[in-house]
């Protein structure tokens, strides 16, 4: 049953454990996993791919029930910085990880949904207001990818608009490049 009143808004400082929820769930992890200790630290910094200040909360019936993370693709450089230090303390290597946006687009990152909120559309909802801020901000293109075996993910972004524009490599896995044009 789809809900009618997702209320989304900007996130602040003390939803780093839901902004690390949904980023951990959007890679395919849980929060047993020791990224999410990278992930939170991430999310209550003022600047980092991760910060609270690139995210968004949907909340159902004043419960926060999802978050997303979005940034213009341009800055993920910048963003990403912090990450590497945190990733060899806590896991003990750094990874390559390739770039999974660029200046073309303004970036959906990472989107997640509470299990006992899917469903109800808070997912839609996060990225609609997402799109719409990242246009209402001037960006003419609003950018994601999804994994290949993920057709689920694949329709729910098609059904806002989304559309194929190629592959894209992250953590050496093959994923489609979705982007949504402005009108």
């Amino acid at each position: 049953m789809k809900e009618t009143n997702v209320v989304v808004r900007q996130a602040r400082r003390e939803d780093a454990e839901l902004i690390a929820t949904a980023v951990c769930m959007a890679v395919g992890y849980d929060t047993s996993h020791p990224i999410y200790s990278v992930f939170l630290t991430l999310a209550a910094r003022e600047v980092s791919q991760y910060s609270y200040r690139n995210a968004l909360i949907g909340e159902i019936g004043g419960r926060a029930a999802g978050a997303i993370v979005s940034y213009d693709g341009a800055r993920l450089a910048e963003l990403r910085e912090p990450i590497y230090p945190l990733l060899e303390e806590h896991l003990g290597s750094i990874p390559e990880i390739e770039d999974e946006t660029d200046d073309s687009e303004y970036y959906l990152d990472s989107v997640g949904v509470l299990s006992q909120f899917r469903g109800r559309g808070v997912g839609a909802a996060l990225l609609s207001a997402a799109t719409d801020k990242a246009f209402g901000e001037g960006y003419e293109r609003v950018g994601l990818i999804v994994d290949y075996n993920n057709p689920a993910a694949e329709r729910l972004y098609a059904s806002l608009g989304f559309e194929r524009v190629g592959t894209r490599l992250f953590l050496g896995h093959k994923m489609w490049h979705l982007q949504r044009t402005k009108q």
